[in-house]
């Protein structure tokens, strides 16, 4: 998953995962910002990028199948450039490495829910506008989910299923 905040990407991870019974992993960052009271600063994106790895490897070795991310790498490059400026080399090679086969673009469609972390919600189509600049810049696989909650499960499962990737037994294929 990848997008602005507040556009349902956990909440289609964890369903994504359930329906394929496999592992979905959280956005590290979330953790990481709430442990810090919402304050963060450029320094903190090294670390933010470091346990998101952490997290996906960590999902990676014990899955049998494909691995549902609310969020990752390219997410990091994302807001590190939105906050703070930064376009880390290091950062970009660990992204171009590290891509998903497909990304699902959760659209900013729904309305925006503070939650003690969000803090941008006027700008949240101009963060879609670099989501998808970041997808484009990276070659990234990437559709479309908007809409309903229930909406988007089944636009997402539409586009798995066109990607070949996963198959309705929650098999992986090529992944």
């Amino acid at each position: 998953m990848t997008g602005s905040e507040s556009t349902g990407k956990t909440t289609l991870a964890t369903e994504l995962a359930a329906h394929f019974r496999t592992l979905w992993t959280p956005e590290f960052a979330r953790g990481y910002a709430e442990a810090r009271g919402g304050f963060l600063t450029a320094l903190d994106v090294e670390p933010i990028a470091r346990g998101q790895m952490a997290v996906e490897d960590a999902a990676f070795a014990i899955a049998r199948t494909a691995v549902f991310h609310d969020t990752d790498l390219l997410s990091t490059w994302v807001y590190a450039g939105h906050y703070y400026g930064l376009r880390p080399e290091w950062l970009a090679r660990l992204v171009a490495e590290r891509r998903a086969d497909l990304y699902l673009l959760a659209d900013v469609d729904l309305p925006w829910q503070a939650d003690g972390v969000r803090d941008r919600p006027a700008e949240r189509s101009d963060l879609d506008r670099l989501f998808r600049d970041a997808l484009e810049k990276f070659g990234c696989r990437y559709e479309v989910v908007r809409g309903t909650r229930r909406a988007r499960l089944e636009s997402a499962l539409e586009a798995i299923g066109r990607s070949g990737l996963v198959s309705e037994g929650g098999r992986a294929a090529g992944l």
